[in-house]
């Protein structure tokens, strides 16, 4: 009987260890993490976490989760969506729009040779409150949305000021 007990204790506290490793990788400290570096590199300041801006992404993210489809939610906030057919992290998530960069030309304003948008989203300087969601769809893959508020990505704005143009 002791062991029967030691055992449900430990697999209670591997589950219970693996549920907190995995909401740790979906923090909103991990999602703030992750745009205020990429933000930084380019001297735009930091943005916050608002729960409101939060509420909205995962109450989208919770109507994709039968489908599945990366469709925009046409809100009143930026929106960067990330899809994987596997799980994902939030540090994951913001890479892959990160990763954008190689494709935006600065001097020009513009995506050359690939997607930028999300990039651009992510370091947009007037972007000030962040809210992101993560939802399991019903066929195991994953969506995450972050949504940015006020949004960005207007036509002929950069993202970012002019001080970055002198150091390049």
């Amino acid at each position: 009987m002791v062991k029967c007990y030691f055992l449900a204790a430990l697999v209670t506290l591997v589950s219970l260890a693996s549920l907190h490793l995995c909401l740790a990788q979906n923090s909103p400290q991990d999602y703030l993490r992750a745009h205020n570096a990429a933000r930084a590199s380019v001297g735009v300041g930091p943005i916050r976490w608002d729960n409101n801006v939060a509420a909205f992404a995962q109450s989208y993210v919770n109507k994709l989760r039968g489908n599945c489809k990366l469709v925009h939610s046409g809100g009143k906030y930026g929106e960067n969506l990330a899809w994987s057919s596997a799980d994902m992290t939030a540090a994951g998530a913001v890479k892959m729009w990160v990763d954008e960069k190689a494709h935006y030309d600065y001097r020009t304003n513009s995506c050359v040779g690939g997607q930028c948008l999300h990039y651009t989203q992510v370091v947009w300087r007037n972007s000030v409150r962040l809210g992101c969601a993560k939802v399991r769809c019903n066929n195991g893959a994953t969506i995450i949305s972050c949504n940015y508020d006020p949004p960005g990505n207007y036509v002929d704005q950069r993202p970012y000021g002019h001080d970055y143009l002198s150091s390049i």
